[in-house]
């Protein structure tokens, strides 16, 4: 009799597990970065950094563009920008520890916006395995559960940038089989890059100093950057959304494990969070099987 519990992780899981882990190793480069350089313009360096690299290497593909890759491209752009350049502007008011906390809101929303746009509800153990990484993101975070006098700017803008990152999983896979992946990646890079100069305006930032710092933290940024967003649309094709939710919430894992090496020192309950989300990405893949295929 076969095991009615099955833990399989395919091709394209791994790679993005690899990816998140390489995601998780960029926090410590825009902290540096951040010292000499203001958010907005950064991240719009960045992408553009990112978008002119993959021209380089893929402008032939560019020749046979269409409408729904520009489509695509455009509003995956615009939730990329949203997400990164918006949580960045609320952690100029709000603690890391209070932006960690409504960031992670991204997890449980996925398979919620997924229910409702894509008409695919989540399996049981998805589920499971969302609580979980939710549950672990609220321990990494460290945060208090104390009330503060009010929704600021700060907390709104992060609520935003919350409802984007799970906006932009969910276009990736609802676009998938649709579009080119390397076209729509170069699109949307391009367009996060026009959006984040835009917000520059509302948020009264002029240009950065380019400093050797903000130059290479850019051009470092930009390369891992583009080889994040490839991955992410060429794995998305065949993972759902609720998967790559629960996969990408290991994304502060690796920030800690990184931070850990450059000399921060987690928490115990941090790093019980750390193995609550590993156990969440683990639970996610478990398939239970019936009864009647246990024969």
């Amino acid at each position: 009799m076969k095991s009615p519990v099955a833990l399989k992780v395919s091709r394209q899981e791994a790679t993005l597990i690899l990816i998140t882990m390489l995601w998780g190793a960029t926090f410590l480069i825009v902290h540096h970065a951040m010292q000499t350089a203001s958010p907005f313009f950064f991240v719009g360096v960045r992408f553009a950094v990112a978008a002119l690299l993959l021209s380089a290497v893929f402008w032939r593909s560019l020749a046979a563009i269409t409408v729904k890759d520009l489509q695509a491209g455009a509003l995956i752009g615009l939730c990329i920008a949203i997400g990164y350049s918006f949580q960045t502007w609320g952690m100029q008011t709000i603690s890391s520890s209070q932006s960690a906390f409504m960031t992670a809101m991204y997890v449980p929303l996925v398979p919620l916006l997924q229910w409702v746009f894509l008409k695919q509800p989540p399996r049981l153990m998805s589920w499971c395995g969302i609580i979980l990484a939710f549950v672990g993101l609220l321990l990494l975070s460290g945060n208090t559960g104390e009330s503060s006098q009010g929704l600021g700017i700060g907390e709104y803008v992060t609520l935003l940038s919350t409802l984007a990152i799970a906006g932009e999983i969910i276009l990736i896979s609802g676009y998938a089989g649709q579009v080119d992946t390397k076209r729509v990646t170069i699109i949307q890079l391009a367009a996060a890059s026009l959006f984040s100069f835009l917000f520059m305006v509302p948020a009264g930032e002029t240009v950065s100093h380019f400093s050797p710092t903000v130059i290479l933290s850019a051009a470092g940024l930009g390369l891992m950057s583009a080889i994040i967003q490839l991955t992410m649309n060429w794995a998305q094709q065949s993972i759902s959304p609720t998967r790559a939710t629960v996969i990408y919430a290991g994304e502060p894992v690796w920030a800690g494990i990184v931070g850990r090496i450059a000399g921060e020192i987690l928490p115990s309950l941090a790093l019980l969070g750390g193995v609550l989300i590993v156990a969440g990405v683990l639970v996610s893949e478990l398939k239970i099987k019936r009864r009647s295929q246990q024969t």
